[in-house]
């Protein structure tokens, strides 16, 4: 079955409205406010997914544009998120909401497996959708938590587990260990109360509720503070590393910071 790219984007906006409305009624020292993300404020966190989705868009949409706006990234090492903190809260959620939108909707005029460019290796559009989907629910979960607002299950939750057990292998590589020989079983449930499954049966598996895991691969829960079945040193070993997004591993969460 092939990629259904206009529901990836349909996705996508969803996931963008339901942080919208958390963010709509905040006032401008609620902006201020501290999230888990160590030195980021709830503004900071918006800034973030604007700059990275209208990057999305030049990518898609814009080729000549991204690469000369990566070329000064990489030659000046110039702060993007700072430069935009002078802009008013509401210009923030404008800026951010238009392109968010933009690229919902040029996604549907490409093709799934055209290549992007992208700060690592290219991408798939619809890799970079699935991505943007997982960037946009993991700084609205920081949000959440900064709100005290508790983040509810959605089948939307299934492309992130999916970047999440495909990204095992890039889990060790951002620490900076060689992957161990051997698969893991990933079980996961749904909303719906169905089975997520990634992988066959075998001595080595994760399973539990599909939120869970998506705060750990995420690394927006530590993993003793869900309650995930991990079976085999496999398993164990690749949850305590588990990183969905690029980059380096950040600090995560610490244990019990949010409880179970």
């Amino acid at each position: 079955m092939g990629i259904d790219i206009v529901q990836l984007a349909q996705d996508l906006g969803a996931e963008a409205e339901s942080l919208l409305r958390l963010i709509e009624p905040l006032d401008d020292n609620d902006w201020l406010t501290s999230t888990p993300a160590p030195g980021w404020c709830i503004a900071d966190q918006i800034i973030h997914l604007a700059l990275f989705d209208e990057r999305a868009l030049w990518s898609m949409t814009d080729a000549v544009r991204f690469s000369e706006d990566l070329k000064i990234l990489r030659s000046s090492g110039v702060d993007i998120h700072r430069q935009e903190r002078f802009r008013s809260h509401a210009n923030i959620v404008k800026w951010w909401v238009d392109a968010n939108t933009s690229l919902c909707t040029a996604v549907q005029g490409v093709s799934p497996e055209t290549r992007c460019q992208w700060y690592g290796p290219s991408m798939s559009v619809a890799s970079m959708v699935t991505a943007r989907v997982m960037e946009t629910w993991a700084h609205a979960h920081d949000v959440a938590d900064a709100l005290s607002v508790q983040v509810l299950s959605t089948p939307r939750l299934r492309h992130i587990a999916h970047i999440g057990v495909r990204a095992r292998a890039f889990s060790y590589a951002a620490n900076q260990r060689e992957l161990p020989a051997g698969e893991v079983c990933v079980r996961l449930s749904a909303p719906d109360g169905t089975i997520w499954r990634w992988g066959d049966d075998g001595a080595h598996s994760v399973s539990g509720d599909v939120l869970d895991f998506c705060q750990v691969v995420t690394r927006r829960r530590h993993i003793n503070d869900v309650h995930l079945e991990i079976h085999g040193d496999l398993a164990h070993d690749w949850m305590d590393i588990a990183q969905a997004f690029a980059g380096p591993p950040g600090e995560g969460r610490q244990p019990g910071q949010f409880g179970r």
